[in-house]
């Protein structure tokens, strides 16, 4: 049996080393790269010129980045509350129903398969505050909605937020509808048994029931929070007057409209950084005996 296993091992790793060395190719080769390009002035284009530390000196200094920091932890923070309470909300209510609950998860999933541009464009059209939702209010005597959303520094980048909520929230309702329904029937039943209400029920087997799931959300949505930059570029471009940039946005420009990719490959690592403390967060609480 020993000179078969071993036998084996050759064929096996035949299979193994196509996908290290394409993983090495797209992401260990580009991430080594982008190191190196936040050590240079560089336009993109003509040879790179080393600098040290310089593009890490600016960032700490530039003001944009500060914004769109601070942007990026408004998102994030939105992120990580809203969608989450209206999909598990959703959910707790749709696990039980049988009859329709096919159209009913349908209609609630459907926004989340269209693309971006279609998303943003529809709600542009309804947002816009002479043709949208919000002239038609007005007409009603509702003026407090008969402003543009997305044309003012305090509500674009909640303008936004929301409707890439409005497009995102239906994949977690999904995931939670699935992991609530893998919780065994004979743990609700007791429940019944016990006089729990929707809320203990919530409380003391629902949620114990998804945690691996509901932890591995958090961990991905605050990820993705820090990579979001199809719906902001495409209904704000961070504008107006920055109020809704975020650190995406901040290196796209540096990169392909001011030519600074140095310092655009010193900005995207510092998403990189973010991005690694939440995953971190999820090491250690995965070392504290959580499920996940």
């Amino acid at each position: 049996m020993k000179i078969l296993s071993s036998r084996r091992k050759p064929r096996l790793w035949i299979f193994v080393v196509p996908m290290l060395v394409i993983s090495f190719v797209v992401i260990t080769l580009p991430s080594l790269s982008a190191i190196y390009y936040s050590l240079t002035d560089w336009n993109g284009i003509s040879n790179p010129k080393f600098i040290g530390l310089d593009n890490y000196a600016r960032m700490l200094e530039d003001s944009e980045f500060y914004t769109a920091f601070k942007n990026n932890f408004i998102w994030l923070a939105l992120f990580m509350t809203i969608p989450f309470i209206f999909a598990l909300s959703a959910a707790t209510v749709l696990k039980n129903i049988n009859k329709g609950s096919f159209l009913y998860r349908t209609i609630l999933f459907l926004p989340y398969i269209f693309p971006s541009v279609v998303t943003a464009n529809i709600w542009r059209n309804i947002l816009n505050p002479r043709m949208g939702l919000g002239n038609f209010l007005g007409d009603m005597g509702l003026g407090t909605f008969d402003f543009g959303f997305l044309g003012k520094p305090d509500t674009a980048l909640f303008a936004v937020a929301f409707i890439d909520m409005w497009h995102f929230w239906g994949f977690l309702l999904i995931l939670f509808i699935t992991a609530m329904q893998s919780i065994s029937k004979d743990i609700y039943e007791a429940g019944k048994l016990d006089g729990t209400n929707i809320f203990t029920e919530f409380v003391h087997i629902i949620l114990p029931g998804i945690r691996p799931t509901l932890v591995l959300m958090f961990l991905m949505v605050g990820i993705w929070s820090f990579l979001t930059f199809d719906y902001v570029y495409i209904l704000t471009q961070g504008g107006p007057a920055g109020s809704s940039e975020l650190l995406s946005t901040i290196v796209y420009k540096n990169a392909f409209s001011r030519f600074e990719a140095g310092y655009s490959a010193a900005l995207g690592l510092s998403i990189s950084v973010l991005s690694g403390i939440l995953f971190t967060v999820f090491v250690i609480l995965k070392k504290l005996g959580w499920e996940i």
